[in-house]
């Protein structure tokens, strides 16, 4: 579709997120979309954002992915969330106003929010970079209580700004596309982080299991550090798209034949798929000290994996969730230097119930991205 800013859409009924709980009403107010309920849809709301304190940094947003978790979390599907709930947790903007204590950012500067916009900052997973394994718990960037600002819920990207601390902001090279960027947050970051924690490099040989909106980002970073990437897909119909990524080679893996023949050729898989599947296959295309990282998470159980398959070969099975904040800078000066960046198609706000329908069916290659012009003035009384 034409990436450029349509115009925006005729205003629904505005609902006020200025109730107990949530953000404070002191600071800006920012246009936004969110769910009231879990049947309600995406529709129009009003964020009042606090007034920046000294440490933090007010961001205008300009592009915020769209990601499956959040229909997940706006539908209750995971769990009933506080109402009303403003998605998005991939956020790029332009910082507007810093508090006094912030050096590393000025008017103007590009900067990015992704998954979670604090943390403890004490515990041994905080203090080695690893926040988003904050023993106490990190706080997400929407539908989170934050300690720091009396339990006030969080609210996220699908809005016109937003203000954060600056331990939680990170800066967008100037090279990157901003609305490609923003998936990069959380899809790439995602795929980033175990194919560093597995050290790939030039040489080695990674598989990706799915090749949807995390997969995708699998298959470009794994080859701009020089491995050699194979794609595992049940749809002949995916072939050409994962050569086009950049794939290698291609595997259909309901092809008992082809999997046969991808035995023992594999060092690390990335599997990106949500559903319940059988991990068995791919544990055998694993070579000697191989490993496969878990990224989706299935709604049911997965079936059982065969311990001899990892006992003969010394292969270890783990999860990733998402990366640090160092790791998340890290990554993106990487894709600035590898010309990386995820495929997207842009939508405007009156299009994103339309687009939530399209993720779930699968329909979008390969990334959602909300252009933040396309929403409403806030309101400066909110209708109840």
């Amino acid at each position: 579709m034409n990436p450029g800013r349509p115009v925006p859409p005729p205003l629904a009924k505005t609902i006020s997120l200025d109730t107990a709980g949530s953000e404070p009403s002191t600071g800006v107010l920012a246009a936004a979309y969110g769910a009231t309920s879990p049947v309600s849809g995406l529709v129009p709301l009003t964020v009042a954002r606090r007034e920046p304190g000294e440490d933090d940094v007010e961001i205008a947003i300009e592009f915020c992915g769209l990601c499956h978790s959040d229909v997940h979390a706006t539908r209750g599907e995971w769990r009933q969330p506080p109402y009303p709930l403003v998605p998005g947790h991939e956020i790029v903007g332009s910082v507007t106003r810093v508090g006094s204590a912030v050096e590393d950012f000025a008017v103007g500067d590009r900067v990015g929010v992704g998954c979670m916009v604090d943390s403890c900052r004490e515990c041994d997973s905080c203090l080695e970079g690893l926040e988003q394994y904050c023993e106490r718990g990190n706080v997400g960037t929407y539908g989170a209580a934050d300690p720091r600002h009396e339990d006030a819920v969080t609210q996220g990207g699908y809005s016109t700004a937003v203000v954060v601390d600056k331990r939680f902001v990170l800066r967008v090279p100037g090279n990157l596309d901003p609305a490609a960027a923003a998936p990069l947050l959380c899809a790439g970051i995602t795929t980033y982080s175990p194919l560093r924690y597995f050290d790939v490099e030039e040489g080695d040989s990674v598989g990706v299991v799915g090749l949807g909106g995390l997969g995708h980002m699998a298959v470009k970073l794994a080859k701009a550090m020089g491995a050699e990437v194979t794609v595992f897909t049940t749809s002949e119909s995916k072939f050409d798209a994962a050569r086009e990524l950049g794939a290698d080679h291609v595997v259909l893996s309901k092809d008992a034949d082809a999997m046969e023949a991808a035995n023992r050729s594999i060092d690390v898989i990335i599997d990106t798929v949500a559903a319940p599947h059988d991990l068995n296959p791919y544990f055998r295309t694993l070579r000697l000290d191989g490993a496969l990282f878990q990224l989706g998470l299935p709604a049911d159980d997965m079936p059982p994996v065969s311990p001899g398959l990892l006992i003969r070969r010394r292969l270890a099975y783990a999860g990733s969730l998402i990366g640090g904040i160092e790791e998340t800078q890290e990554m993106l000066d990487f894709c600035a230097e590898h010309g990386v960046a995820s495929d997207v198609e842009i939508v405007g706000a009156g299009q994103l119930n339309e687009a939530y329908d399209r993720m779930v069916a699968g329909d979008v290659k390969y990334r959602f991205v909300l252009d933040t012009a396309t929403l409403q003035e806030p309101s400066e009384r909110a209708d109840a």
